[in-house]
């Protein structure tokens, strides 16, 4: 049982970071966009077209979406627990290190001055300031390694996501996709749908229409919204589609990727669920063995197993 845990952690991990890094080949792009640039889909990294946007990252690399997962793990594993001050010290630290890309709601919140000392109500603050409309997928895109954590997932969710996204639309996405993702680790039941909805009604009831759309749906690109790509209810929509209208993580990936859109984090949230799902050993190794940072994913698996799974 433990030997199946410690596989579907990995794949969740591994399972983001490779959503990621594939779907940066596909970010911003419609469906003539990718005609254009990939008559026959993108399946592989090495595939990726070197346009003035891609170009800024190696073949391989992941994007501020993993980044973020990462800056979350690393400080679990450094308190061996979880301090929210800390991880905000984390994504601070992060954006001083000047990251290739990162989201206008992130950077508008980490580049206020005491950020560090007060982040939530830096966050609120920066919510407020949109006239409560911002509700970006910049805490969605990192949530998946909540659903790791060994208890207190929701509420850690809740709080993790309004470090930058205070929105009940970011926060309820936040919650439903790592309550998702420790049930499929950790072996339990996973939420029916009638469950998901009610989890969403609680925070928002337009996250049920997404909901909605999402199980209905026939085929994902009927989801990728591009002129609100960055919503966080289209990536829960597209996330929760390939968890249930796919059979294999292979499938998600490449149904996913090949959909465009904010391609790298729809993939990285919805492969990070797929990874859960099957494990990292139903992964092709083709896009564990390509990644170009894997042994740093590696030690982060085994280092926050260690915290996880022995708390």
């Amino acid at each position: 049982m433990e030997r199946e845990v410690i596989d579907r952690f990995r794949g969740c991990i591994y399972g983001q970071a490779i959503g990621d890094a594939l779907g940066l080949g596909t970010e911003f792009m419609t469906d003539e966009d990718i005609a254009w640039k990939y008559p026959h889909g993108l399946q592989h990294y090495k595939q990726i077209y070197q346009d003035r946007h891609r170009k800024r990252w190696k073949i391989g690399d992941w994007t501020d979406d993993t980044d973020m997962m990462l800056c979350i793990a690393d400080a679990v594993i450094e308190d061996k627990g979880v301090d929210f001050y800390n991880i905000a010290r984390h994504f601070k630290d992060w954006l001083n290190g000047v990251p290739m890309g990162i989201g206008e709601n992130t950077y508008k919140v980490l580049t206020i001055g005491d950020y560090v000392e007060h982040p939530f109500e830096v966050s609120h603050k920066v919510w407020e300031m949109s006239k409560y409309q911002s509700a970006a997928n910049g805490g969605l895109m990192r949530t998946s390694v909540v659903g790791l954590f060994p208890k207190e997932v929701r509420t850690c969710a809740e709080y993790i996501c309004q470090l930058t996204h205070y929105d009940p639309r970011c926060v309820g996405s936040c919650v439903i996709v790592s309550e998702l993702i420790h049930a499929l680790v950790y072996g339990m039941q996973p939420p029916t749908l009638f469950q998901i909805r009610s989890l969403a009604q609680s925070y928002d009831a337009e996250i049920c229409e997404y909901v909605d759309k999402a199980w209905i749906a026939p085929d994902v690109k009927d989801l990728v919204d591009y002129d609100h790509m960055g919503y966080t209810l289209v990536t829960l929509s597209v996330a929760l589609w390939a968890y249930w209208h796919t059979s294999s993580f292979e499938e998600g990936l490449l149904a996913v990727v090949n959909a465009g859109g904010d391609a790298d984090t729809n993939a990285a949230v919805a492969c990070a669920i797929l990874g859960a799902k099957y494990g990292y050993q139903a992964i092709s190794k083709e896009y564990t063995d390509d990644l170009l940072y894997r042994e740093q994913l590696e030690k982060v698996c085994s280092d926050l197993a260690a915290v996880c799974l022995n708390s």
